[in-house]
């Protein structure tokens, strides 16, 4: 057990930032899965809209430092070449 006051308030902040930073990840897998159940879907009206809010959550996570920015540039760059390819008629 921690014993002085700056080490059990540094556990108590790690924690708390543990549990914010998975919420955002799960969040962002969330959204990453929307898009990807759109394209399985073939609904090219939503996909636009999805995959809007999809990239601005990814680009919010890496703001945050949840996520590294190289790591969310792959993330949009993956999704966005795949609803490139299905909206020119490529799977």
């Amino acid at each position: 057990m921690r014993k002085n006051k700056s080490a059990i308030k540094r556990a108590r902040q790690s924690e708390d930032r543990r549990l914010r930073n998975s919420h955002v990840k799960s969040t962002m897998k969330t959204h990453i899965k929307r898009v990807v159940s759109a394209l399985e879907r073939k609904d090219k009206e939503s996909l636009d809209a999805v995959l809007k809010t999809t990239v601005s959550y990814i680009n919010k996570a890496a703001s945050k430092g949840v996520i590294h920015r190289n790591n969310a540039a792959r993330k949009v760059s993956r999704l966005s070449k795949k609803v490139r390819g299905s909206l020119q008629g490529k799977a």
